[in-house]
Order: C-alpha cells, then sequence, then structure tokens
C-alpha cells in the first residue's frame, strides 16, 4: 500500500468508526444503510459550499480586520466558518430526509446529523492528512473529527425534537427546534475553532477542557437518547 493510501486510510478511519458506534446506538430500528451512506455523501457536498463562503467571508472581514486579529478571529470562526459548514449541513440533511418515512424514531434525527456531520469530517481530514502527514491524522482524530460528530449529535438531537414537535401538530416549536439544530452546534463549532486559533497556553488548557466538556455532553446525549428511544407519533409530548 502506498504511502498516500495509508494516509487516506487515516483520515477516513476515525469517521467510519465514529458513524459505527452511533448507527449501533439505534437501539428501536436501524436506518437504511443507503440512507446513511447518502448522508454521508451529502456531508462530503456540504464542504464544497462551505469552503466557497467561507473565502467570501475571509475575503469581506480582510477589508476590515486584519487576519489573526480579535475582532477578525471572531467573526471569522463564530459566523463565517460555524454557519457555513454547521448552516450547509443541516441545509442538505433536512432537504433528504425531513419527509423520509424511515424518520419514525427520535434518535433517527441523531443518526442522520451525525452520517452528514461526519462526511464533512472525513472529506474535510483527507485534505488535511495528505498535506500535514501522519502527524495530522492522529491529532485529528482525537479532536477535530469527534468534534464534528459531537455537533452532529447536538444538531440530531434538536432535529428529532423538531420532527416530534411537527407531528404533534406544532409548527411554532417545531421551528424553534430547527433554529436550535444549527445554532447550538454553531456556537459549539465557533467555539471550538476560535478557543484553537488563539496558541497561547492559558487558552491550550482550556482548548482541552472545553473539548472534554463537549465530548462528554455528548456521549452522554447520546446514551439517554439511545435508551429512552421511542417511536414518534402526535401524541407524544415533548416534555
Amino acid at each position: 500500500m502506498s504511502d498516500e493510501l495509508i494516509l487516506i486510510a487515516a483520515a477516513v478511519v476515525p469517521a467510519l468508526w465514529l458513524l459505527v458506534k452511533i448507527y449501533k446506538a439505534d437501539r428501536l430500528e436501524k436506518e437504511p444503510v443507503g440512507l446513511v451512506l447518502l448522508l454521508v455523501a451529502l456531508g462530503v457536498l456540504s464542504t464544497v459550499f462551505a469552503s466557497i463562503t467561507e473565502q467570501l467571508g475571509d475575503l469581506a472581514l480582510s477589508y476590515f480586520f486584519p487576519e489573526g486579529t480579535l475582532p477578525y478571529d471572531i467573526l471569522m470562526y463564530f459566523i463565517v466558518v460555524a454557519f457555513s459548514e454547521e448552516g450547509f449541513k443541516y441545509l442538505l440533511l433536512k432537504n433528504r430526509s425531513w419527509r423520509s418515512p424511515e424518520f419514525n424514531c427520535l434518535f433517527d434525527g441523531v443518526v442522520y446529523a451525525v452520517a452528514v456531520s461526519l462526511g464533512f469530517a472525513l472529506w474535510e481530514n483527507i485534505g488535511y492528512v495528505l498535506y500535514y502527514g501522519m502527524g495530522a491524522a492522529v491529532a485529528r482524530a482525537l479532536t477535530a473529527v469527534p468534534g464534528h460528530a459531537c455537533f452532529g449529535v447536538f444538531m440530531g438531537a434538536w432535529y428529532g425534537f423538531a420532527k416530534r414537535r411537527e407531528l404533534m401538530g406544532d409548527p411554532e416549536r417545531s421551528a424553534r427546534c430547527r433554529r436550535m439544530a444549527v445554532l447550538v452546534p454553531a456556537l459549539l463549532h465557533g467555539a471550538y475553532d476560535f478557543i484553537a486559533a488563539r496558541q497561547t497556553e492559558a487558552l491550550t488548557v482550556v482548548f482541552i477542557v472545553f473539548v472534554l466538556a463537549m465530548f462528554i455532553g455528548a456521549l452522554r446525549l447520546v446514551s439517554r437518547m439511545s435508551k429512552q428511544d421511542e417511536y414518534m407519533t402526535p401524541q407524544w409530548d415533548l416534555f
């Protein structure tokens, strides 16, 4: 096997492993593999749209703030990058899965959103690893790839709540949950990138604590939603 193929495998395997773990946590009714793989492919596609908006955002911000300054980093990571990446993930997720008859359990939203997020992470990871080498593969397998999975977990939880609310005939709360499905992962994503970009010793500690807290929170959410998952019916009450 060539060195390039080894690097690609190192970039792809962490995302696929996490996807399998989430898929296995779907306790009630496993989602069609074809649908899950399609959502992964849509996650890959979302990287194209996100890269365009990020380049345009970088161009616009550069007219007002020098790159690397605090205002630039806040706007770039919390607005441009976070909402570009999480926004396009969500748009492609909703376009393909919202009306799917397979979307009949609350935990399905987590499976779908994580599939899209890991598709994004997988493709992004390949680029980083081919450019920076095996060291980047190890570092990103421990941080960036699980980070995208966590963003997907929080997106998917709110996405599932939104679907339940729609089935209950509550479009106002459904819309509110859909907004949260973008806002929560975008804020987490922005914080992740912002802290990582501000390279100081103190912020390195903050970054480690933040990442661990996010990972633990996402794992607990997956565990709880998996154990309490039920089929969605119009009679359910979210609370």
